[in-house]
């Protein structure tokens, strides 16, 4: 997160937006953080496929912080930022911010850290530097 002159912004590039659903709401009305889990995971997943140029599966979830709760109307936005990449491995942090609906402001309300790992045709691990086939 960069904080200049008291503005707080996201840390990586935007890689999705969606509107949040009454759709995926707890009994209290609260989004559930398997909602936004997997938003995030959507939003690594296209970073990583870009950067193998094909494939990839999810294969860890290194660390999730719920900061603040999302809630219907909001407008969830995605932020990537690759950390590494091994041979076959595309490590990436992502944050999602909500814009509040009715509202300027957008506040994070979650971040973790996703690792993917590149597959070929046969859904068996490739290298990053090899075609998909």
């Amino acid at each position: 997160m960069t904080n200049t002159e008291n503005t707080i912004t996201p840390d990586g590039d935007l890689s999705t937006r969606v509107v949040a659903m009454p759709a995926d709401t707890n009994a209290d009305g609260d989004m559930f953080g398997g909602w936004a889990l997997s938003q995030m995971d959507l939003a690594g997943g296209l970073v990583a496929k870009k950067i193998a140029q094909g494939r990839v599966v999810t294969i860890a979830l290194d660390s999730m912080t719920f900061l603040l709760p999302i809630f219907i109307g909001d407008t969830l936005c995605c932020y990537a930022k690759l950390i590494k990449t091994g041979k076959s491995s595309i490590t990436i942090k992502i944050e999602a911010w909500a814009g509040r609906q009715y509202e300027d402001k957008r506040v994070k309300v979650t971040e973790g850290i996703f690792t993917y790992v590149a597959i070929c045709s046969n859904r068996k691990t490739r290298k990053i530097t090899d075609k998909y086939s």
